[in-house]
């Protein structure tokens, strides 16, 4: 989707584990009118994890940042962290049998997602990694 009818909504949030909840709330709150806010509170709360696991938003005075964009159909969220720009976020494409407890947020995102990829920020100060949604709008 090209066009954004609406200004997207922001919000920062310190990059603490705690914060997480925070920001899928967030989310929930600008798009609880669509058709599964669940998967896009899920997804949110797999980019966030990974900004504060795998970048310096999780150190001390670390931040990553959520921001919104809505139209008819169709949402994108974009999680914005300090993370590095040599490597980009891939999916580990693990075995479901394996039992590590780390390595499948990515994977949740590619499978749920109907798009999502990766960029440096429009800032240079990180990466942003987003995911977008679509859906039929009901007839009126």
């Amino acid at each position: 989707m090209e066009e954004h009818s609406t200004r997207p909504a922001k919000r920062r949030f310190p990059g603490l584990p705690g914060q997480i909840a925070y920001a899928r709330r967030f989310v929930a709150r600008h798009l609880g009118d669509c058709p599964d806010p669940t998967t896009a509170t899920l997804l949110t709360s797999e980019l966030a994890t990974n900004a504060i696991t795998h970048s310096a938003s999780g150190r001390e005075t670390g931040k990553f940042e959520v921001c919104v964009h809505r139209a008819p159909g169709w949402a994108r969220v974009e999680v914005r962290d300090l993370g590095n720009l040599k490597e980009t976020p891939r999916p580990q494409h693990r075995d479901p049998y394996d039992t590590a407890e780390h390595g499948r947020g990515l994977d949740l995102v590619e499978a749920l997602a109907d798009k999502w990829g990766s960029e440096a920020r429009q800032d240079g100060m990180g990466r942003q990694v987003w995911f977008e949604l679509t859906w039929e709008e009901p007839d009126r």
